[in-house]
Order: C-alpha cells, then sequence, then structure tokens
C-alpha cells in the first residue's frame, strides 16, 4: 500500500494539463472500511495537500455527521478522488478530474481496501465510472435511487457551495439519504 501511494504521489501521467503542476491527493490504509470517491481535489486542497480541506469537504464531514479525526483517519475512510490532481478552473466551476488517473489507479488501489464495507460516490463523475450503465440519466435519479446501489455504494451529490440550489429543488436529499447516510456510517465507524 505504501509503495503505490507513493507511486500516486509521484505520478505526473498528465503533467502537461495542469495549470498548476502535479500535487496528487490521496489517503488510503489497507484497513479502512469506507471510501470516499469525489471528483477532483480544488485549488485550496492542492494547495495545502489535505483532501476535502475546503468549504465541500465541512459539508461532506457534516452530512456523514463524523468529526474531522474520523474523516481524516485513513484506517477508518480512505479519500480517492477519480482524478488525483487539481485539474484547473473552467467556466462554471473547476474543469473535470483528468480522465487518465482512474483507470491508471484506481483498479490497482482498491484491492488493497479488502475491508471496505461501503463507497460513497460522490459527484456525477465517480457514479458514472463505478455504477456504468446501472446509473440513471441524471445524478438527481442515480441519487433518488441510492437504494437500488447499496450495500457496496452509496451515490451522493458534490457536497460544494455551488451545489445549494440543487439541494433546495431536492429537500427529499436531506429527508431520506442524509438520514441513511448518517446511520450506514455510524454503524461502520462504531463496528
Amino acid at each position: 500500500m505504501q509503495t503505490l501511494l507513493k507511486d500516486i504521489r509521484d505520478c505526473e501521467i498528465c503533467k502537461a494539463h495542469l495549470p498548476l503542476g502535479p500535487r496528487p491527493v490521496v489517503t488510503a490504509h489497507p484497513e479502512a472500511k469506507i471510501a470516499i470517491i469525489g471528483q477532483a481535489p480544488g485549488r485550496k486542497v492542492h494547495e495545502t495537500g489535505i483532501p476535502w480541506d475546503d468549504p465541500s469537504g465541512k459539508q461532506l464531514r457534516n452530512w456523514l455527521n463524523v468529526t474531522p479525526e474520523v474523516f481524516y483517519d485513513p484506517k477508518q475512510i480512505a479519500l480517492i478522488p477519480m482524478g488525483f490532481c487539481y485539474p484547473g478552473k473552467g467556466r462554471s466551476g473547476d474543469l473535470p478530474p483528468r480522465q487518465e488517473c482512474a483507470p491508471q489507479w484506481h483498479s490497482a488501489l482498491l484491492p488493497l481496501l479488502p475491508n471496505l464495507q461501503l463507497t460513497l460516490l460522490v459527484g456525477m463523475y465517480a457514479q458514472r465510472y463505478y455504477l456504468k450503465a446501472k446509473a440513471a440519466s441524471t445524478l438527481t435519479e442515480t441519487v433518488k435511487n441510492y437504494k437500488e446501489y447499496l450495500p457496496h455504494y452509496l451515490p451522493l451529490p458534490h457536497p460544494s457551495p455551488r451545489n445549494r440550489f440543487w439541494l433546495s429543488k431536492n429537500p427529499w436529499f436531506n429527508e431520506t439519504v442524509l438520514p441513511e447516510l448518517k446511520r450506514r456510517i455510524r454503524e461502520i465507524i462504531q463496528h
């Protein structure tokens, strides 16, 4: 595991496409019980090197109802993005995760996490990659039908502050998905 994590952190496969250069961000440990597969680090995370070290991460920790100590304990939670480096800025936010990363590294990393009980697929990119044809045509429908993907996967919208409109338009997320998410996280962490 440590050798693979070093290889990921040393990766420069898409260096030519990264405006701030490579700085792969990932945390994992063979004992991890939960994996969070997100999109790609934002600019702040690129600067600090700490996954989810931004307002989106704070919101995600609230959704999970976990402390930063639990969230950042790699023996509890593996934090694995679809793209390991900051992809740069686009018109309406950050660019999509680089497509080279997940095929290059996920298939080597996930088998080293034998204790995973739940994988959270945060955002459309992770959902499409892992759920493939089982994903609904929209993120909203995929998240709404989250029970179809349990017990292994639980799809979530991105917790970005930019998604406030989505959250206000879809109150069922707070009413049904979040309680189920919190219950499952609590059970996994406590056992």
